[in-house]
């Protein structure tokens, strides 16, 4: 008999989530609370060698196609599945503690999906602790975040807060050093001494840090570009950046 991880409630909070390596992931990770997998048979036949007490619905690929929006690449796979379990910003710095090195990735008004798990993408890539956001400027947990994460969405801590430059002083106050990222800083972030702890902010592609939470930063750096190019999408600049902070 298979077992069902958890079971459908149609009042509980869920998403979708569709493409191998997400639903992958997420059946993988014990904190991820499983609704139901929808797959191809062929799919069905992997699962169930991979994962034989996940109960799985087996259908076409074209049912699946109806579930999802129009420009969904699901692979033949549809999870549905609960959010994960907010994580907070004292448990990130609680883990930061026992560390002499390390850097957590803040975005500031950052809305597009795609790009968050392209940047969640990298924070796993490059050892980032957690990817803090604000609540209310950054879109939920989503199946387009999860397929852009490529299976990442499981391994990196999301962290929403209320305020960020509340968010930045706290991490302040645990040993880190607040660093915003501005296409006009003096200096760049290939000469900043990168031993110890680093909070990095990252603006929107239009209007960079707000002004609040560019003030709430110890220091201002740039990206070492060429001038042929005015700024690179935030999802490369963040995987720079954070290829440049994991360097020894």
């Amino acid at each position: 008999m298979k077992k069902k991880f958890g079971k459908e409630n149609s009042g509980a909070k869920q998403l979708i989530l569709y493409g191998r390596h997400a639903v992958m992931a997420a059946l993988q990770n014990p904190r991820r609370r499983i609704i139901k997998l929808v797959c191809t048979a062929e799919n069905a036949a992997e699962i169930s060698r991979m994962f034989p007490h996940v109960s799985i619905e087996t259908v076409d690929r074209k049912s699946i196609d109806k579930l999802l929006p129009p420009d969904a690449v699901h692979q033949g796979f549809a999870l549905y599945c609960q959010p994960l379990e907010p994580v907070g910003l004292e448990d990130i710095c609680r883990q930061a503690e026992k560390l002499e090195r390390c850097c957590v990735l803040i975005l500031d008004q950052v809305t597009d999906p795609q790009n968050i798990g392209a940047i969640i993408r990298s924070c796993a890539a490059f050892g980032a602790l957690a990817l803090i956001v604000q609540d209310k400027n950054s879109p939920q947990e989503s199946g387009a975040m999860a397929k852009a994460a490529a299976g990442t969405l499981e391994l990196v801590p999301s962290v929403r807060v209320t305020n960020l430059s509340r968010a930045a002083e706290i991490l302040k106050k645990h040993g880190f050093w607040v660093v915003g990222m501005d296409g006009y800083a003096n200096s760049t972030i290939d000469k900043m001494d990168k031993n110890g702890k680093f909070a990095i902010v990252m603006g929107s592609e239009g209007a960079g840090m707000r002004r609040l939470v560019e003030e709430n930063c110890d220091l201002t750096v740039r990206l070492p570009i060429s001038d042929k190019v005015e700024s690179l999408n935030v999802s490369t600049a963040a995987a720079i950046v954070l290829y440049e902070l994991s360097k020894s």
